[in-house]
């Protein structure tokens, strides 16, 4: 399994305004459309990644605890599906339906969204504050694959709830790991 790290943008960035068709209602979506009130989490994922397979039990029950507290929530996926055929849209949606996502899974076909924030791995977490404006990036917790850590979303969750309670959200953040992105090849 090869490891690729997030890149962790700086905080303060602001995020990257789109519109990606969501797989399982088949509606448009723009940034300001998922929106919460407190926040805004978007997730870089896939279908095939073992490091997301670890993980996505936890990002549903994360988006189960904190959209009805007013954060707003969506997974994309920038991966080239041609050469990556497990991450085609039509099983983006039965990954969707099997997990029971509560939240928009976006198909970015161009790989666009994924360049302007700067996504290099599966799973990769933004989370915004009201303004849009990044305040955490990078892991979800310090479980992976085999480390024999419990998944418990730990520094994601301890992100949110410095939002909810007012505090500043901690700069000290780990980078995520996973799987790369699977960038399609341009010719030149």
């Amino acid at each position: 399994m090869a490891e690729t790290a997030s890149t962790m943008i700086p905080l303060g960035s602001k995020a990257p305004d789109f519109k990606l068709r969501d797989v399982i209602s088949g509606n448009l979506f723009s940034l300001n459309d998922l929106r919460g009130p407190k926040g805004t989490l978007l997730m870089f994922i896939c279908n095939h990644c073992p490091f997301v397979k670890h993980v996505n039990e936890e990002i549903v029950r994360l988006a189960g605890d904190y959209r009805v507290l007013g954060f707003g929530f969506a997974a994309i996926m920038s991966n080239d599906v041609e050469n990556y055929p497990a991450d085609h849209p039509d099983n983006m949606q039965e990954t969707a339906r099997k997990h029971q996502y509560s939240f928009p899974y976006l198909y970015d076909e161009s790989q666009e969204v994924a360049r302007a924030y700067k996504a290099a791995c599966t799973p990769d977490f933004y989370l915004f504050d009201e303004e849009l404006k990044l305040i955490y990036r990078g892991q979800l917790d310090d479980s992976r694959p085999g480390n024999g850590i419990p998944i418990n979303g730990r520094d994601l969750r301890e992100a949110m709830d410095a939002v909810l309670n007012n505090r500043k959200v901690s700069e000290q953040q780990k980078p995520s790991i996973g799987c790369n992105i699977k960038w399609k090849y341009l010719a030149s």
